[in-house]
């Protein structure tokens, strides 16, 4: 049994039973009970095209589940009588049903559960397991979003941009449990470049590329985080740094730069560089003041301060540091790293310390906590 083609074929047929009118919570169901007898039968009698064979149980499940309904047995004759749908129709089902997941009205964690089950074609129990959750928990929170978007028209516009926070949050979350989620947001990034040429779409996998190539040199033994500029740079994936910067000129070459892109580029930047020292702060104190023009993010403004304080030397940061709000997460992290390179070890110990109280990671505590711990060890002698 091919998992990889169910997986890749979900949202589309999903998508096809939207359009023909299932609202959406049934139209997923629907295609959960395909997904079973396909998982049954295929193994010794795999049909020539999957595609039809889904749509075409899925769809027959739909009407079983409705037909008593007298609107619903209207809609299964108007529907018959329609040709079958082409390729460009299934790339703009696939499409929709990516806006569809990350709607508006759903809270963002809703929002990446739903895109995990209908568009990657997760089970509920992989998606539980990813998110050290319940089960139980997690099909509610996903049978509360399906009841969410059920009536929302199909097609109507989506919002691209939330589609590129739902992907975005989903990568974030890393590695748990049997669930790549970095891998699996890389995948579902892929397959909207693929149906869009949208600049940002490109910007978005090219990041996710390359900052998933540092993956094996990120962690060291016992899970203990290892620093950017600690890194052993030889552990690099250098075929996806390859791919990354390929996707990113492509998408830069257009002309129409957005937050995604130049995040990219910053992260380009740092993948170019042999060693930490060969690092072009300099450029990339251009592409954060790019970022911030765009975005006005404070946390863009808090990683330039990093920048400028490696580019023109640890006071010039603590300046632009000065400028943000002390409330900031990770404000005391930078702060302690500034007043490091500055030569005052007391002031970088007590904020490394009180950096560590507000971290969000087992793994960034640890490793603040061992830095305050550093410092105070060599104050001591």
């Amino acid at each position: 049994m091919d998992e990889a083609l169910l997986r890749s074929l979900t949202p589309a047929v999903i998508g096809v039973l939207v359009r023909r009118g299932a609202d959406f919570a049934a139209a997923e169901d629907a295609v959960q009970d395909a997904l079973l007898e396909a998982v049954r039968g295929w193994p010794g009698d795999p049909p020539r095209d999957p595609k039809g064979w889904l749509v075409t149980v899925a769809w027959r499940k739909f009407l079983d589940a409705t037909r008593a309904d007298a609107s619903r047995r209207h809609r299964e004759v108007r529907v018959e009588a329609e040709p079958p749908s082409g390729p460009g129709k299934a790339a703009d089902d696939t499409l929709q049903l990516y806006f569809l997941c990350a709607h508006p009205s759903l809270t963002p964690a809703s929002a990446v559960a739903l895109t995990l089950r209908a568009v990657g074609g997760l089970s509920t129990r992989q998606i539980a397991q990813a998110y050290l959750v319940p089960e139980a928990t997690m099909a509610q929170r996903i049978s509360r979003a399906k009841r969410t978007v059920s009536g929302v028209r199909f097609d109507q516009p989506g919002d691209l941009a939330t589609v590129l926070r739902v992907l975005y949050l989903v990568f974030n979350e890393g590695y748990s449990g049997d669930v790549d989620l970095a891998g699996e947001a890389i995948r579902l990034t892929r397959e909207l470049a693929a149906r869009t040429l949208d600049e940002e779409v490109a910007g978005l996998l090219a990041l996710m590329l390359l900052h998933h190539a540092r993956r094996r040199a990120r962690i060291g033994p016992g899970g203990r985080l290892v620093p950017l500029v600690e890194q052993d740079r030889s552990r690099w994936n250098t075929r996806l740094i390859t791919e990354g910067v390929d996707v990113l000129q492509a998408a830069l070459a257009r002309d129409r730069l957005g937050e995604f892109q130049a995040q990219a580029a910053i992260a380009a930047l740092h993948a170019d560089a042999r060693t930490a020292e060969e690092t072009d702060w300099v450029q990339i104190v251009e592409w954060y003041d790019e970022l911030v023009r765009l975005t006005g993010s404070p946390v863009a403004r808090l990683n330039r301060a990093v920048a400028v304080g490696e580019a023109d030397g640890p006071r010039a940061g603590l300046a632009a540091l000065a400028e943000l709000d002390p409330a900031l997460p990770r404000h005391a992290a930078v702060a302690a790293y500034l007043h490091e390179r500055d030569g005052d070890r007391v002031a970088a110990a007590r904020l490394y310390a009180a950096a560590a109280e507000d971290a969000a990671s087992l793994a960034e505590r640890e490793h603040l906590t061992r830095q305050a711990a550093r410092l105070n060890a060599l104050l001591r002698g």
